[in-house]
């Protein structure tokens, strides 16, 4: 595969990254794109006579050509839309980027990924909330994703180098300048043990209109995203309202009514658009996470308590404990119970912590 013809494919001008990987579908690679007769490309879905008219290949390719002198002069790691370190999470997002400039060492795939955002005047009840997120999650073994803006995201990552936990900055500019540049500090030690990604080439400054398109990244790189204190606007938001248009778990912290930096939030619980969220555990429970290092014992104790259980609940149980998850109609026909006797014993095995519920009303053994 040709690094410059991959790079070259998001210097062309017109094309965005939803036209770009038509064209890479359309041609089989990167380097094809630039072989093959720019009129081809009118079979692909949704390129017009327009775009081929405006296609500039040569100038891309000059573009392209300098941009790998320079991720090779300064150690930067360029990941393509078909690498598979590319984030596969990312990957399903109709408009993610067709490829990312990486500086770090970081895993852009682990099992567990989680964006935390907020406001850029973070109080101290929110920057205490965001280092206690932080360090609770981090016995379940989280990938930690944010901005390096001010506030609640720089103390995510902090918190992050402290606790030894994977972070990773996305950035609204190129890697050859860091905004803000107060953070330099921060980002340094980030590279350990996460580091920095954009799609954005080196001589882009950190221009307004980037940041909403950074957003997406920080949105569509995680499982969930959790916003810690938030305005009523702002970029916080933002990421939250991409999250759930990707189908994305979101969580909020509540704020105290009236508090400006907690209107945001509690603006997001109210309408829906995000779980209400206390603790880490909040967070693990509804994502059905265990933690790392004590997945064996639970179980251990479940059956240690199970003698304290109903002769309902232990059917329950038993069932359960030969289904990875079961639908609640399935569950139904399975023990023969009445709908009524059935939400009853489950809501006391949730309570109890021996079940969780999961998408599409199914349950499963915790």
């Amino acid at each position: 595969m040709s690094l410059i013809h991959q790079v070259a494919l998001s210097f062309i001008k017109n094309v965005g990254p939803v036209m770009a990987k038509s064209m890479l579908a359309y041609a089989g690679s990167a380097e094809d794109v630039f072989k093959i007769p720019p009129s081809k490309f009118l079979r692909a879905p949704g390129i017009g006579q327009k775009t081929i008219d405006q296609l500039d290949l040569n100038s891309a390719l000059k573009l392209a050509e300098k941009e790998v002198a320079f991720v090779d002069k300064h150690d930067i790691d360029v990941i393509f839309f078909n690498d598979p370190r590319y984030p596969k999470r990312l990957k399903l997002c109709n408009d993610s980027p067709i490829l990312l400039y990486a500086k770090g060492k970081m895993d852009l795939n682990t099992q567990r990924v989680i964006s935390i955002v907020g406001t850029r005047k973070a109080t101290d009840y929110g920057r205490l909330l965001c280092q206690e997120l932080v360090t609770d999650l981090k016995s379940y073994g989280v990938t930690i994703l944010s901005g390096l803006a001010y506030g609640i995201d720089v103390t995510a990552h902090k918190e992050c180098i402290k606790q030894d936990v994977q972070t990773v900055g996305v950035l609204g500019h190129g890697l050859d300048r860091l905004y803000p540049a107060s953070h330099r500090g921060t980002a340094d030690k980030m590279m350990a043990n996460g580091g920095l990604l954009t799609e954005y080439p080196s001589n882009t400054i950190a221009d307004r209109e980037n940041f909403p398109a950074r957003n997406r990244i920080v949105a569509g790189m995680a499982d969930a995203t959790v916003v810690v204190e938030a305005g009523i606007k702002g970029g916080a938001l933002i990421t939250a309202e991409i999250a759930n248009s990707y189908n994305r778990d979101v969580f909020a912290f509540p704020g105290r009514v009236g508090d400006e930096y907690s209107e945001g939030c509690n603006f997001l619980i109210r309408h829906n658009k995000a779980g209400l969220l206390t603790c880490a555990e909040d967070l693990a429970y509804i994502l059905g996470w265990q933690k790392q290092d004590d997945q064996v014992p639970v179980k251990q104790n479940q059956l240690m308590l199970a003698m304290d259980l109903t002769t309902d609940e232990r059917f329950i149980m038993e069932i359960l404990g030969q289904n990875a998850g079961i639908a609640i109609d399935d569950l139904t026909i399975k023990t023969g119970m009445p709908m009524s006797l059935l939400a009853m014993n489950i809501l006391n095995l949730e309570m109890q912590g021996f079940i969780r519920s999961m998408p599409g009303k199914t349950y499963a053994i915790n």
